[in-house]
């Protein structure tokens, strides 16, 4: 048997092996991209959600961008529109939590990267109203990471009118836990990183945001009240604040405020929310713009911060952020959490994914899922809160849907 035959059968059995290899991943593309589309459009088809836009990148190339249902599908008075507003990729949505680190976690990066700021900076060195004898040892970790005992929420709009209101506000409310001792949610830290952003650049947290994340990554259709720029496709939200409205009011939910008298301030919106932020704190307190919510953004400019993040901080040849910064940003605490993002692979949105998995989501329906072991990444956003509140008095639960989600995602993977 000559040399010339073997090494043909050798390259004839290779191409073999790599066309069944290439067979079996466009398989495995096939049974995702089903899968996906089956609990998305039942969702839709069941009326449990308006609609949805969902993008799977892994290595450098996407698997999936598709959108389902509708931007907008009922008015406040929840009639259904005639004809509802299809949903497309192109559309943004609020993106709620999800600005706390897609603009407020980087923004703190790009500060540690120029030497500007140092986490384990103490609040005070840059807000001298937090130093008392009770907040001087808030860090700008604390804030971080939600564990600087600030309360998790308050309804700021009842005592403050602008942000300079707000942030000093924020500064006379006392602890409700101990600093660094649990992990507590709060809203309230991430208003106060972005006073801190823009206390140390000498820009608005807006300006900041624009000039060092989204005009650099060419995020352009990534912004604050997104009214008063030039974009048709919004995703519509909720019809005005009912499930706000109702934490103030309804002390079942755990919010007890002294202080307060709900009907002391009645500035609810009565109109659905399309293009205006959700979260009232951000729109009736702070002009709509803050450290902890208010960014609105389309699938496609989400999946470009996250490419930054996954190519170790490079975007082509250039360096945005150093790795040594996203390495500290990205390495996990107690509590189970980076510098912002959730780390924790127990959690719901990322159930058994492999170390290093990084995500969030937002209240409106937003999430994101990172896996930087196979350099994958899952961005989902819903509408959800278009539906009204449901008859338990919240929001639809997506919990479910997105456990399902990322375990298809996962397996694919693998």
């Amino acid at each position: 048997m000559s040399k010339v035959f073997l090494c043909l059968m050798f390259l004839a059995s290779l191409y073999m092996i790599s066309n069944g290899q290439t067979l079996k991943k466009e398989e495995s593309k096939e049974k995702l991209i089903a899968e996906i589309d089956s609990i998305l459009q039942s969702q839709v088809d069941r009326d449990k959600i308006p609609g949805a836009v969902i993008l799977i990148k892994k290595d450098s190339q996407i698997i999936y961008r598709q959108a389902f249902g509708f931007a907008q599908k009922y008015d406040f008075n929840h009639q259904k529109l005639n004809p509802p507003e299809k949903m497309s990729a192109e559309h943004l949505f609020d993106i709620a939590s999800l600005t706390k680190v897609i603009g407020t976690a980087t923004s703190i990066m790009l500060l540690v990267d120029k030497g500007l700021v140092n986490v384990d900076d103490p609040v005070g060195k840059y807000i001298k109203d937090f130093n008392t004898p009770e907040k001087k040892n808030i860090t700008l970790r604390n804030l971080l990471t939600h564990t600087s005992g600030l309360c998790e929420w308050y309804p700021l709009y009842y005592r403050s009118a602008n942000k300079e209101e707000c942030y000093r506000l924020i500064s006379e409310l006392p602890l409700k836990y101990q600093i660094g001792k649990g992990h507590h949610y709060s809203d309230l830290g991430y208003i106060i990183l972005g006073e801190i952003i823009e206390t140390v650049s000498g820009l608005t947290l807006e300006q900041f945001m624009k000039q060092n994340i989204f005009v650099p990554l060419a995020m352009n259709n990534t912004t604050y009240n997104p009214l008063l720029g030039n974009f048709k496709k919004i995703a519509a939200t909720s019809p005005g604040n009912p499930y706000e409205k109702r934490m103030v009011y309804d002390s079942i939910l755990g919010f007890k405020f002294k202080e307060i008298d709900p009907d002391q301030w009645n500035g609810w919106r009565k109109y659905m929310l399309k293009g205006e932020v959700n979260d009232g704190n951000t729109w009736y307190a702070n002009g709509g713009i803050s450290g902890a919510a208010g960014l609105f953004s389309t699938i496609d400019d989400l999946q470009k911060l996250l490419d930054m993040l996954i190519n170790n901080g490079k975007v082509g040849p250039i360096q945005f952020i150093s790795e040594k910064t996203l390495n500290a940003f990205f390495t996990k605490d107690k509590f189970k959490n980076g510098l912002g993002w959730i780390m924790d692979t127990n959690n719901s949105i990322m159930k058994n994914s492999p170390d290093g998995t990084f995500g969030h989501t937002g209240f409106t329906g937003t999430s994101i899922v990172v896996i930087p072991k196979y350099k994958a990444s899952v961005i989902l956003l819903i509408n959800r809160q278009n539906m009204g509140l449901i008859n338990n008095k919240e929001y639809y639960g997506l919990n479910s849907l997105r456990q399902q989600i990322f375990k298809s995602v996962l397996d694919y993977c693998k």
